[in-house]
């Protein structure tokens, strides 16, 4: 907890005081892990609280792809997860961490996680979040050292009953940093899916880049939807942007769908899937037909 102090919030905490496993990952200078290293964290127990902790350092010139699975079967009282995720990403560098978490809706999903990432390195974020009665989860990026980058591609899906606050942050605190969030959010049945993002660009961070693009989608006329964008320019050199997109089916792509075979059930979902497809075509494709297949239930409602 050196990078996530207990200091930060009440769940660092709270985290900080419990917290008794997890993973822990170290790649030497220079290796190259070519088969992505998995762990799954499925909470059994009835009103229980899960604290995992994550730590995952990538040396100089090294490279990795971390896979997370999270789950929990349904209970009647409120669970709690609020785990941690710590990861170094060392000089020239580049670690991809992805995660799908499919909790249940009796899920309070208070996590932090964050990146620091050196000179030349590179960390990518891939974030698929289902299920959960309460998610708020921002992973940030603290960009280190010159040149160096971070993408995050997220999706959410807000069903009957669920509020996903989630997002991503990023400080840019060296020269000629970059930055690019890619984010998808789908509502349905009363759901409530909320974007924040966060650029900080330091003083000293010239010619950096930042670039954040947010698309949500409602599914009828009692979802919500909110992009709440936030951006802390101190320096006058750099290039940042900004675009949010919000919208519903259209009627007329039912329409086409429905005239050539489908179901108005099955034309409706492969929309969705449509527009999902920037985070599945990023994800292993065990993992990409899995996401695929959560996107079904829930245009079914049979989740949960």
């Amino acid at each position: 907890m050196k990078l996530v102090k207990p200091t930060d919030h009440k769940f660092a905490a709270l985290h900080g005081a419990v917290w008794s496993g997890g993973s822990f990952v170290y790649v030497p200078p220079g290796v190259s892990v070519e088969i992505p290293l998995q762990s799954y964290f499925r909470l059994n127990a009835a009103g229980a609280g899960q604290f995992e902790h994550t730590l995952i350092i990538v040396d100089e010139g090294a490279d990795l792809h971390f896979i997370e699975g999270c789950s929990a079967p349904k209970h009647n009282v409120a669970n709690l997860h609020a785990g941690c995720v710590e990861l170094f990403v060392g000089k020239n560098a580049r670690l991809r961490y992805s995660t799908i978490e499919n909790w249940s809706k009796n899920m309070y999903n208070l996590n932090t996680k964050r990146a620091q990432v050196e000179e030349g390195g590179t960390i990518e974020w891939v974030s698929g979040s289902f299920g959960s009665h309460v998610s708020c989860l921002y992973p940030m990026s603290i960009l280190k050292g010159r040149g160096a980058r971070m993408e995050f591609t997220g999706i959410t899906f807000a069903g009957e009953g669920q509020n996903l606050d989630t997002g991503a942050k990023v400080v840019h605190a060296a020269p000629e940093t970059t930055s690019y969030m890619n984010t998808r959010s789908i509502s349905k049945s009363g759901g409530v899916s909320m974007f924040r993002s966060s650029v900080v660009v330091a003083k000293g961070a010239e010619n950096s880049k930042s670039a954040v693009s947010c698309q949500s989608l409602m599914l009828d006329r009692i979802s919500r939807s909110d992009t709440i964008p936030a951006m802390d320019i101190r320096t006058r050199d750099a290039d940042i942007g900004h675009e949010a997109k919000i919208g519903r089916i259209s009627d007329e792509a039912v329409f086409y769908l429905m005239s050539r075979g489908l179901s108005e059930e099955e034309a409706r979902a492969m929309i969705v899937r449509g527009f999902a497809d920037d985070v599945s075509k990023e994800l292993p494709l065990e993992y990409a037909l899995e996401m695929n297949n959560l996107i079904q239930m829930e245009m079914k409602g049979s989740i949960g």
